[in-house]
């Protein structure tokens, strides 16, 4: 899997129209959110509280893609992306804890991905001297690496590939070195050159 892929699976991988889920999200976001806005002046600007203000936007922005039918056609035509809202082929929704930990990931992407904005919260607040960057990449990253390692534990069980074998290797393997070299040196002069 490359890195792109990776990072598309988990960053968009559940991405489907389902409104309970998205309202799920833009309620936690707006709760994250009033986490900071009622904070005291004294400790907004803290890591804690920037914490819940990024990972705020990330959520409400997840939810904000659930309650839009297109999100999971990315790239389909209009009959596919209607055949994917009927209620036949749908995704079932995964475990409870799965989904635990998928908005737990989510959060932390906030921190771990929005903490270049923190520099201009000196707009916000001038007595700000010093971002607390680090300190809230840290936490994102954790939050994120927490999340995709309950959401891997927690996730059933992938079919494995099964991998048709070339009966040539099959009898190939079965044999014995000198009669390998044989078929090597008939296999050799078939071939053109």
């Amino acid at each position: 899997m490359s890195l792109g892929e990776f990072l598309l699976e988990n960053f968009a991988g559940d991405l489907e129209y389902h409104p309970r889920r998205a309202a799920l999200y833009l309620g936690l976001g707006m709760a994250a959110a009033c986490f900071w806005v009622f904070s005291s002046p004294e400790t907004r600007f803290t890591p804690i509280p920037l914490i819940f203000a990024l990972g705020s936007l990330t959520l409400v922005i997840k939810g904000v893609f659930l309650f839009r039918k297109s999100s999971e056609g990315i790239g389909l035509s209009e009959r596919e992306v209607s055949e994917l809202s009927n209620r036949s082929n749908r995704k079932d929704l995964p475990s409870l804890p799965y989904q635990v930990a998928q908005i737990v990931q989510d959060f932390g992407a906030g921190g771990m991905l929005l903490w270049p904005l923190l520099r201009y919260g000196k707009g916000l607040d001038n007595s700000w001297d010093n971002a607390p960057s680090f300190k809230v990449f840290v936490s994102g990253a954790f939050l994120f690496g927490l999340g995709w390692l309950v959401r891997r534990l927690t996730s059933p069980p992938q079919p494995k590939l099964q991998i048709p074998i070339i009966p040539f290797f099959g009898t190939w393997l079965s044999r014995p070195e000198s009669t390998r070299r044989e078929m090597a040196l008939t296999l050799a002069k078939q071939c053109p050159s």
